[in-house]
């Protein structure tokens, strides 16, 4: 492949870029504006999930000519209807939102480290003490707690 080839294939590729990706666009901000806010909410890892497959199914849309704008909609559709799904039955269902999100952990209690906890969830001295200072803390003996909430964030309760 030559180097102008690589650069430039032509106007029809740029027309069918910003036309499809226009169309594409409008389609997924239609779709996420009816599914709700909670669709591209980052509360876990299965939200995060569904919020990147989304991105890649729209750069798929608008990068490859094999992918047709209705295939894209359709994918949109799916992907924004499961995460429906999914997250309509674990409102209504304990046993499955145990199953597809996270539990908070916690990693200080009482002012001392949970050091299992810890090593479990991957978790720093450094990571603890920044969430205290976060919450107004100086170190890590002023806690009474720090979670791990199921998104991923360090959540801190100074002792009163």
């Amino acid at each position: 492949m030559d180097v102008l080839n690589m650069l430039f294939q032509g106007w029809s590729g740029l027309a069918r870029t910003a036309l499809v990706g226009t169309l594409a666009y409008a389609g997924l901000v239609l779709f996420l504006r009816i599914s709700g806010k909670r669709t591209l909410s980052k509360l876990n890892a299965f939200d995060l999930v569904v919020t990147v497959a989304l991105g890649s199914t729209l750069a798929t849309i608008l990068l490859d000519e094999n992918v047709a704008l209705a295939e894209g909609l359709v994918a949109f559709a799916t992907l924004i209807g499961l995460q429906w799904v999914v997250t309509w039955t674990s409102v209504r269902w304990r046993g499955f939102s145990r199953a597809v999100r996270a539990e908070p952990a916690v990693l200080v209690r009482d002012g001392a480290p949970v050091e299992a906890a810890l090593r479990r969830e991957r978790i720093t001295h450094d990571e603890l003490l920044s969430a205290v200072r976060e919450s107004g803390g100086r170190e890590i003996g002023q806690a009474e707690v720090v979670l791990l909430e199921g998104d991923g964030s360090l959540t801190a309760i100074l002792q009163g």
